[in-house]
Protein backbone atom coordinates (compact mmCIF):
# COMPACT_ATOMS: atom_id res chain seq x y z
CA UNK A 1 0.00 0.00 0.00
CA UNK A 2 3.01 2.18 0.46
CA UNK A 3 3.56 2.08 -2.84
CA UNK A 4 -0.05 3.50 -3.95
CA UNK A 5 0.58 6.40 -1.77
CA UNK A 6 3.76 6.93 -3.33
CA UNK A 7 2.21 6.68 -7.17
CA UNK A 8 -0.51 8.76 -5.50
CA UNK A 9 2.00 11.79 -5.22
CA UNK A 10 1.41 11.38 -1.35
CA UNK A 11 4.43 10.32 -0.01
CA UNK A 12 5.68 13.38 1.62
CA UNK A 13 2.63 12.71 3.49
CA UNK A 14 2.88 9.24 4.05
CA UNK A 15 6.45 9.71 5.63
CA UNK A 16 4.29 12.89 7.85
CA UNK A 17 1.81 10.46 9.21
CA UNK A 18 4.41 7.87 9.88
CA UNK A 19 6.21 9.95 12.02
CA UNK A 20 3.56 11.32 13.72
CA UNK A 21 4.19 14.63 12.35
CA UNK A 22 1.70 17.04 11.78
CA UNK A 23 0.22 17.32 8.42
CA UNK A 24 -0.42 20.99 7.01
CA UNK A 25 -3.30 22.87 5.81
CA UNK A 26 -1.81 22.22 2.17
CA UNK A 27 -1.25 18.60 2.63
CA UNK A 28 -5.33 18.80 3.68
CA UNK A 29 -6.37 20.32 0.55
CA UNK A 30 -4.00 17.83 -1.28
CA UNK A 31 -6.06 14.94 -0.17
CA UNK A 32 -9.23 16.63 -0.46
CA UNK A 33 -8.30 16.72 -3.99
CA UNK A 34 -6.59 13.57 -4.78
CA UNK A 35 -8.61 11.06 -6.94
CA UNK A 36 -7.14 8.06 -5.02
CA UNK A 37 -9.34 7.45 -2.24
CA UNK A 38 -8.05 3.89 -1.25
CA UNK A 39 -4.59 6.05 -0.87
CA UNK A 40 -6.33 8.59 1.20
CA UNK A 41 -8.44 5.83 3.22
CA UNK A 42 -4.68 3.77 3.64
CA UNK A 43 -3.50 7.41 5.46
CA UNK A 44 -6.35 7.35 7.70
CA UNK A 45 -6.22 4.10 8.65
CA UNK A 46 -2.56 4.38 10.04
CA UNK A 47 -3.56 6.99 12.50
CA UNK A 48 -7.10 5.47 13.20
CA UNK A 49 -5.45 2.03 14.50
CA UNK A 50 -2.34 4.03 16.26
CA UNK A 51 -5.15 5.55 18.35
CA UNK A 52 -7.34 3.04 18.82
CA UNK A 53 -6.05 -0.08 17.44
CA UNK A 54 -9.08 -2.58 16.18
CA UNK A 55 -11.68 -0.98 18.36
CA UNK A 56 -15.21 0.54 17.28
CA UNK A 57 -16.99 2.09 19.83
CA UNK A 58 -20.74 2.85 20.39
CA UNK A 59 -23.22 3.86 22.49
CA UNK A 60 -26.73 3.29 24.00
CA UNK A 61 -28.43 6.53 23.43
CA UNK A 62 -31.86 8.29 23.54
CA UNK A 63 -32.50 11.63 21.01
CA UNK A 64 -34.96 14.36 21.74
CA UNK A 65 -35.52 17.53 19.85
CA UNK A 66 -37.72 19.34 22.20
CA UNK A 67 -38.66 22.25 19.41
CA UNK A 68 -38.42 23.07 15.57
CA UNK A 69 -39.18 26.46 16.15
CA UNK A 70 -36.65 28.27 14.99
CA UNK A 71 -35.45 32.15 14.56
CA UNK A 72 -32.22 31.09 12.50
CA UNK A 73 -33.70 29.13 9.59
CA UNK A 74 -30.59 28.47 7.71
CA UNK A 75 -31.22 27.31 4.21
CA UNK A 76 -29.34 23.96 4.79
CA UNK A 77 -31.63 23.06 7.19
CA UNK A 78 -35.30 21.22 6.60
CA UNK A 79 -35.69 21.20 10.73
CA UNK A 80 -36.00 24.65 11.87
CA UNK A 81 -39.18 26.36 11.16
CA UNK A 82 -41.28 29.56 12.00
CA UNK A 83 -43.35 29.55 15.03
CA UNK A 84 -46.21 30.30 12.98
CA UNK A 85 -45.33 27.25 10.48
CA UNK A 86 -47.86 24.14 10.52
CA UNK A 87 -45.25 22.13 11.33
CA UNK A 88 -43.79 23.94 13.79
CA UNK A 89 -43.75 21.58 17.66
CA UNK A 90 -42.96 22.46 20.87
CA UNK A 91 -43.02 20.58 23.88
CA UNK A 92 -43.27 20.65 27.26
CA UNK A 93 -41.18 19.82 29.96
CA UNK A 94 -43.78 17.16 30.60
CA UNK A 95 -43.52 15.85 27.22
CA UNK A 96 -39.86 15.78 27.48
CA UNK A 97 -40.14 13.73 30.98
CA UNK A 98 -42.45 11.77 29.03
CA UNK A 99 -40.15 10.91 26.14
CA UNK A 100 -37.56 9.48 29.10
CA UNK A 101 -40.05 7.69 30.41
CA UNK A 102 -40.99 5.63 27.63
CA UNK A 103 -37.11 4.39 27.44
CA UNK A 104 -36.81 3.75 31.74
CA UNK A 105 -36.41 -0.10 30.48
CA UNK A 106 -33.78 0.24 28.56
CA UNK A 107 -30.06 0.60 29.18
CA UNK A 108 -29.64 4.25 28.04
CA UNK A 109 -26.58 6.03 29.10
CA UNK A 110 -26.89 9.05 27.41
CA UNK A 111 -29.14 11.38 26.43
CA UNK A 112 -28.77 13.40 23.52
CA UNK A 113 -30.99 16.70 23.26
CA UNK A 114 -30.93 19.75 21.21
CA UNK A 115 -33.54 22.09 19.71
CA UNK A 116 -33.94 25.44 17.20
CA UNK A 117 -33.12 29.16 18.66
CA UNK A 118 -36.48 29.80 19.88
CA UNK A 119 -38.36 33.09 20.19
CA UNK A 120 -40.12 32.70 23.33
CA UNK A 121 -38.72 30.25 25.48
CA UNK A 122 -37.76 31.66 29.40
CA UNK A 123 -34.38 30.44 30.44
CA UNK A 124 -35.87 28.36 33.41
CA UNK A 125 -37.41 25.94 30.48
CA UNK A 126 -34.18 25.04 29.87
CA UNK A 127 -33.30 24.68 33.26
CA UNK A 128 -36.59 22.98 34.25
CA UNK A 129 -35.67 20.59 31.16
CA UNK A 130 -32.64 18.97 32.82
CA UNK A 131 -33.79 18.97 36.03
CA UNK A 132 -36.71 16.80 34.88
CA UNK A 133 -34.34 14.28 33.22
CA UNK A 134 -32.37 14.02 36.26
CA UNK A 135 -35.67 13.65 38.33
CA UNK A 136 -36.60 10.37 35.84
CA UNK A 137 -32.76 9.18 35.43
CA UNK A 138 -30.90 10.29 38.05
CA UNK A 139 -27.30 8.08 36.40
CA UNK A 140 -27.76 9.62 32.40
CA UNK A 141 -25.33 11.80 30.87
CA UNK A 142 -27.15 14.90 29.12
CA UNK A 143 -25.40 15.96 26.25
CA UNK A 144 -27.91 19.02 25.02
CA UNK A 145 -27.37 22.81 24.12
CA UNK A 146 -25.51 23.12 20.56
CA UNK A 147 -23.08 26.08 21.26
CA UNK A 148 -25.29 28.40 19.15
CA UNK A 149 -28.20 27.60 21.69
CA UNK A 150 -25.91 28.31 24.86
CA UNK A 151 -24.96 31.45 23.12
CA UNK A 152 -28.68 32.19 22.84
CA UNK A 153 -29.49 31.23 26.24
CA UNK A 154 -26.80 33.29 27.66
CA UNK A 155 -28.47 36.25 25.68
CA UNK A 156 -31.48 35.53 27.27
CA UNK A 157 -30.65 34.48 30.60
CA UNK A 158 -28.09 37.57 31.06
CA UNK A 159 -25.50 35.48 32.81
CA UNK A 160 -23.06 35.38 29.80
CA UNK A 161 -21.90 31.93 28.41
CA UNK A 162 -18.98 31.37 30.97
CA UNK A 163 -22.35 32.24 33.75
CA UNK A 164 -24.55 29.75 31.76
CA UNK A 165 -22.65 26.91 31.31
CA UNK A 166 -21.81 27.05 35.14
CA UNK A 167 -25.66 27.34 35.65
CA UNK A 168 -26.49 24.48 33.21
CA UNK A 169 -23.69 22.11 34.70
CA UNK A 170 -25.40 22.42 38.31
CA UNK A 171 -28.57 21.46 36.76
CA UNK A 172 -27.36 18.20 35.74
CA UNK A 173 -25.61 19.16 31.92
CA UNK A 174 -22.89 16.52 31.41
CA UNK A 175 -21.13 17.60 27.58
CA UNK A 176 -22.33 19.83 24.67
CA UNK A 177 -22.89 18.37 21.20
CA UNK A 178 -21.17 19.59 18.07
CA UNK A 179 -24.04 20.65 16.16
CA UNK A 180 -23.94 24.12 14.87
CA UNK A 181 -20.54 23.90 13.53
CA UNK A 182 -21.75 23.97 10.11
CA UNK A 183 -18.66 25.17 8.07
CA UNK A 184 -16.76 28.36 9.84
CA UNK A 185 -16.27 29.97 6.61
CA UNK A 186 -17.84 33.82 7.10
CA UNK A 187 -18.44 33.62 3.04
CA UNK A 188 -20.49 30.59 3.78
CA UNK A 189 -22.44 31.63 6.77
CA UNK A 190 -23.36 34.76 5.04
CA UNK A 191 -24.75 32.54 1.99
CA UNK A 192 -26.55 29.89 3.72
CA UNK A 193 -27.11 30.80 7.89
CA UNK A 194 -26.75 34.65 7.64
CA UNK A 195 -28.49 35.32 11.01
CA UNK A 196 -26.68 31.77 13.19
CA UNK A 197 -23.45 32.53 15.76
CA UNK A 198 -20.93 32.78 13.95
CA UNK A 199 -17.67 30.25 13.53
CA UNK A 200 -15.54 32.11 16.03
CA UNK A 201 -18.41 32.69 18.08
CA UNK A 202 -18.97 28.95 17.79
CA UNK A 203 -15.09 28.35 18.68
CA UNK A 204 -15.16 30.52 21.68
CA UNK A 205 -18.34 29.17 23.33
CA UNK A 206 -16.65 25.73 22.64
CA UNK A 207 -13.80 26.80 24.67
CA UNK A 208 -15.22 28.46 27.20
CA UNK A 209 -17.36 25.04 28.02
CA UNK A 210 -13.88 23.16 27.99
CA UNK A 211 -12.62 25.84 30.26
CA UNK A 212 -15.25 24.91 32.79
CA UNK A 213 -14.89 21.06 32.39
CA UNK A 214 -17.40 20.24 30.16
CA UNK A 215 -16.34 18.34 27.24
CA UNK A 216 -18.22 18.96 23.49
CA UNK A 217 -17.90 17.23 20.34
CA UNK A 218 -17.67 19.45 16.72
CA UNK A 219 -18.79 18.75 13.52
CA UNK A 220 -18.87 19.85 9.78
CA UNK A 221 -21.66 20.02 7.50
CA UNK A 222 -20.17 19.17 3.81
CA UNK A 223 -21.57 18.71 0.57
CA UNK A 224 -23.12 22.16 0.16
CA UNK A 225 -21.78 25.09 -1.72
CA UNK A 226 -18.65 25.08 0.48
CA UNK A 227 -14.84 24.86 -1.14
CA UNK A 228 -12.09 21.97 -0.05
CA UNK A 229 -9.94 25.17 1.19
CA UNK A 230 -13.27 26.16 3.19
CA UNK A 231 -13.41 22.35 4.18
CA UNK A 232 -9.51 22.13 5.72
CA UNK A 233 -9.81 25.94 6.76
CA UNK A 234 -12.55 24.68 9.07
CA UNK A 235 -10.71 21.62 10.29
CA UNK A 236 -7.31 23.80 11.12
CA UNK A 237 -9.55 25.85 13.54
CA UNK A 238 -11.19 22.82 15.39
CA UNK A 239 -7.12 21.68 15.21
CA UNK A 240 -5.85 25.00 16.94
CA UNK A 241 -8.91 25.26 19.35
CA UNK A 242 -7.88 21.41 21.10
CA UNK A 243 -4.46 22.59 21.21
CA UNK A 244 -5.70 25.18 23.22
CA UNK A 245 -8.25 23.70 25.51
CA UNK A 246 -7.72 19.69 24.75
CA UNK A 247 -11.98 19.36 25.39
CA UNK A 248 -13.08 18.14 22.62
CA UNK A 249 -13.82 14.49 22.43
CA UNK A 250 -14.96 13.54 19.01
CA UNK A 251 -15.53 15.36 15.37
CA UNK A 252 -18.37 14.38 13.42
CA UNK A 253 -18.76 14.71 9.37
CA UNK A 254 -22.23 15.63 9.00
CA UNK A 255 -23.48 15.08 5.22
CA UNK A 256 -25.38 17.48 3.45
CA UNK A 257 -28.98 16.11 2.99
CA UNK A 258 -30.98 18.65 0.39
CA UNK A 259 -34.62 17.55 0.56
CA UNK A 260 -36.83 20.05 2.09
CA UNK A 261 -34.13 22.67 2.54
CA UNK A 262 -33.66 26.11 0.61
CA UNK A 263 -31.00 24.21 -1.15
CA UNK A 264 -32.49 21.33 -2.21
CA UNK A 265 -31.46 21.86 -5.76
CA UNK A 266 -28.05 20.41 -4.92
CA UNK A 267 -27.25 16.74 -5.10
CA UNK A 268 -26.61 14.25 -2.04
CA UNK A 269 -23.18 14.00 -0.63
CA UNK A 270 -21.73 10.97 -2.85
CA UNK A 271 -19.68 7.70 -0.90
CA UNK A 272 -16.63 8.70 -2.25
CA UNK A 273 -16.88 11.86 -0.79
CA UNK A 274 -18.37 10.90 2.45
CA UNK A 275 -15.99 8.45 2.82
CA UNK A 276 -13.36 10.83 1.90
CA UNK A 277 -14.49 13.62 4.76
CA UNK A 278 -13.63 11.07 7.23
CA UNK A 279 -10.63 10.13 6.07
CA UNK A 280 -8.65 13.48 5.65
CA UNK A 281 -10.42 14.46 8.88
CA UNK A 282 -8.77 11.70 10.57
CA UNK A 283 -5.27 12.17 9.29
CA UNK A 284 -5.68 16.36 9.88
CA UNK A 285 -7.20 16.25 13.38
CA UNK A 286 -4.04 14.35 15.31
CA UNK A 287 -5.36 16.00 18.15
CA UNK A 288 -8.70 14.73 18.37
CA UNK A 289 -9.03 11.28 19.95
CA UNK A 290 -11.82 9.83 18.14
CA UNK A 291 -13.77 10.50 14.78
CA UNK A 292 -17.10 9.75 13.90
CA UNK A 293 -19.18 7.72 11.41
CA UNK A 294 -22.29 8.70 12.24
CA UNK A 295 -24.87 6.26 10.68
CA UNK A 296 -28.17 8.55 10.40
CA UNK A 297 -26.13 10.78 8.04
CA UNK A 298 -24.20 8.28 5.67
CA UNK A 299 -26.36 4.70 6.37
CA UNK A 300 -25.24 1.67 8.05
CA UNK A 301 -23.17 0.16 4.80
CA UNK A 302 -20.89 3.25 4.33
CA UNK A 303 -20.26 3.46 7.98
CA UNK A 304 -18.71 -0.05 7.95
CA UNK A 305 -16.42 0.63 5.38
CA UNK A 306 -15.43 4.30 7.07
CA UNK A 307 -14.21 2.07 10.18
CA UNK A 308 -11.50 1.63 7.77
CA UNK A 309 -11.34 5.42 6.86
CA UNK A 310 -10.20 6.53 9.91
CA UNK A 311 -13.53 6.39 11.87
CA UNK A 312 -13.90 4.35 15.41
CA UNK A 313 -17.20 5.18 16.04
CA UNK A 314 -20.26 4.60 14.76
CA UNK A 315 -22.42 7.04 17.23
CA UNK A 316 -25.11 4.51 18.91
CA UNK A 317 -28.54 3.38 19.10
CA UNK A 318 -30.05 7.16 18.78
CA UNK A 319 -34.12 6.19 19.50
CA UNK A 320 -35.89 8.54 16.90
CA UNK A 321 -33.65 10.56 14.96
CA UNK A 322 -35.94 13.60 13.60
CA UNK A 323 -33.31 16.24 11.93
CA UNK A 324 -31.78 14.25 9.60
CA UNK A 325 -34.86 12.54 8.24
CA UNK A 326 -36.59 15.84 7.91
CA UNK A 327 -33.96 16.88 5.41
CA UNK A 328 -34.83 13.03 3.37
CA UNK A 329 -32.55 10.99 4.93
CA UNK A 330 -34.06 7.04 4.72
CA UNK A 331 -31.89 5.40 7.21
CA UNK A 332 -33.47 3.95 10.08
CA UNK A 333 -34.55 6.30 13.19
CA UNK A 334 -33.16 3.67 15.44
CA UNK A 335 -30.96 0.28 15.43
CA UNK A 336 -30.62 -2.45 18.37
CA UNK A 337 -27.64 -3.26 20.56
CA UNK A 338 -27.48 -6.23 18.04
CA UNK A 339 -27.04 -4.48 15.14
CA UNK A 340 -24.44 -2.51 16.23
CA UNK A 341 -22.81 -5.22 17.47
CA UNK A 342 -23.20 -6.48 13.65
CA UNK A 343 -22.59 -4.24 12.07
CA UNK A 344 -19.07 -3.30 13.86
CA UNK A 345 -18.15 -6.99 13.49
CA UNK A 346 -18.67 -7.44 10.20
CA UNK A 347 -16.17 -4.07 9.36
CA UNK A 348 -13.52 -6.66 10.91
CA UNK A 349 -13.46 -4.30 14.32
CA UNK A 350 -14.04 -4.90 18.01
CA UNK A 351 -17.26 -3.32 19.45
CA UNK A 352 -16.39 -1.26 22.43
CA UNK A 353 -19.41 -0.39 24.07
CA UNK A 354 -18.86 3.28 25.54
CA UNK A 355 -20.75 6.35 27.56
CA UNK A 356 -20.59 9.74 26.56
CA UNK A 357 -16.65 10.12 28.12
CA UNK A 358 -15.62 7.25 26.05
CA UNK A 359 -15.55 4.98 29.27
CA UNK A 360 -15.77 1.80 28.08
CA UNK A 361 -18.75 -0.10 29.23
CA UNK A 362 -18.72 -3.64 27.39
CA UNK A 363 -16.42 -4.86 25.43
CA UNK A 364 -16.96 -7.71 23.01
Amino acid sequence: MDFLVQKAGLGDILEKVQDGERISVEDGVRLFQTPDLLAVGYLANIVRERKNANNAYYIYNQHINYSNICTNLCKFCAFGKDKDSDLAYEMSVDEVRQKVRERLAEPITEIHMVGGIHPDLPYSYYTDLLKAIKEERPEVHIQAFTCVEIAHLAEISGLGVEGVLEDLKKEGLGSIPGGGAEVFSPRIRELTCEKKLSGSGWIEVAKTAHKVGLHTNATMLYGHIETLEERVEHLNMLREAQDETNGFLAFIPLAFHPKNTELSQLSKTSGVDDLKNIAVARCFLDNFPHIKAYWVMIGQKLSQIALSYGADDVDGTVKEEIITHMAGAETEQALSREQLLRLIREAGRVPIERDTLYNVLNSY
